[in-house]
């Protein structure tokens, strides 16, 4: 299998995984609401309050579960995406094949990387979203560590941009336990995909009509209903600030990825590619959370493929002032060693703006 969260959720298809590769709504901007430094006690205002132990950074470090995807879901990673799939939806659990419980994830980040703050993948929990035993366990697992859940990533609910207006609405239905799950776990947003057929306004209309509708939810729970640029049409950030703007309410916001700006792939890597550093610069001024996507790095600590110094200062313009998480997906180097490397970069950067 592939790396990315991105292509494993593509490829298990519409229906399912929500994310066809040319229509996805990754990174919906959030027009909802205004700088996201406002301190408002909305989930815009949590979502930006940095612990004091970052005083010396002008942003909190989180770890994105899905650095540790290959120790979660193990030898599943092998299997064809129709049959992951399939799982998926008939047996989830039975998908948990690796050396690492996503219960212990808490203390994992807590312990192994010092770090207090998790943003957890909702497909690792996907029977799970209202056994409230077993979130009661998790949250538990949070508070015995010290450790704050940040939001939760959703993927494989339904098409938040579908056309049919039916599959929109079971779509925005599908999602409201895990706001639900988030509220209870105390994280102030949850991350979700808006993808959909058509042209780019096709898709556009239908997703500010199914973000729109999950957003009023989300607002009435107080938990932020933030979108990732994910592919396709969400990778660029013009066109997804735009769908922010209509949506129009403080909610709703983005969570930008410094590595998803592939608007078309092939078969031999991206074909289009969105400027990552325009498009982020478009993306930050809604933006509930960050991701620092990473995959390699140099000899001297540094990430190959973004500019972590241009990124973190576009950041830093925009008066965001909340969490950054990791999301390590490289290969050369382990998942433990991968996220310690792109900490490491982190703070240096972080520190050197302070």
């Amino acid at each position: 299998m592939k790396e990315t969260r991105r292509s494993s959720i593509k490829k298990i298809g519409t229906g399912f995984f929500a994310l066809p590769a040319v229509t996805s709504l990754g990174a919906i901007v959030s027009s909802c609401g205004g700088n996201p430094t406002s301190g408002e006690s909305t989930a815009e205002g949590e979502a930006n309050a940095a612990p004091t132990e970052a005083a010396s950074m002008f942003f909190s470090i989180s770890l994105a579960q899905w650095s540790l995807n290959h120790s979660i879901f193990g030898k599943s990673r092998e299997l064809g995406w129709e049959e992951f799939g399939k799982r998926l939806k008939n047996d989830p659990d039975s998908l948990l094949q690796g050396t690492i419980d996503p219960l212990d994830f808490p203390s994992i980040a807590k312990n192994d990387f010092g770090l207090d703050a998790v943003e957890y993948v909702n497909t690792f929990y996907f029977s799970k979203a209202e056994d409230m035993d077993y979130l009661s366990q998790l949250k538990q697992r949070c508070d015995d560590n010290g450790v704050k859940s940040v939001l939760i990533m959703c993927d494989a609910e339904g098409n938040l941009g579908d056309s049919d207006e039916a599959a929109r609405i079971k779509a925005v239905e599908n999602h409201y336990k895990w706001i639900n799950a988030a509220k209870y776990l105390g994280c102030h947003s949850i991350r979700v995909n808006a993808a959909g057929q058509g042209t780019a306004e096709e898709v556009k209309a239908a997703a500010v009509d199914g973000l729109g509708r999950l957003t009023e939810y989300g607002a009435e729970n107080e938990i932020g209903v933030i979108v990732e640029n994910h592919g396709g049409y969400s990778s660029n950030g013009q066109w997804l600030a735009d769908v922010i703007k209509q949506v129009g309410n403080d909610y709703c916001g983005t969570l930008p990825d410094f590595g998803n700006f592939c608007i078309e792939p092939g078969d031999d890597g991206c074909v289009n590619e969105y400027d990552r550093y325009k498009g982020m610069a478009e993306l930050m001024p809604f933006a509930k959370g960050v991701s620092a996507k990473s995959k390699q790095f140099d000899q001297n600590g540094n990430e190959t493929s973004t500019d972590f110094t241009r990124m973190l200062q576009i950041v830093k313009d925009s008066g965001f002032n909340g969490y950054i998480d990791i999301e390590y997906e490289g290969s050369e180097l382990s998942e433990p060693d991968g996220i310690r490397a792109t900490k490491a970069l982190l703070e240096r950067v972080g520190k050197q703006m302070s």
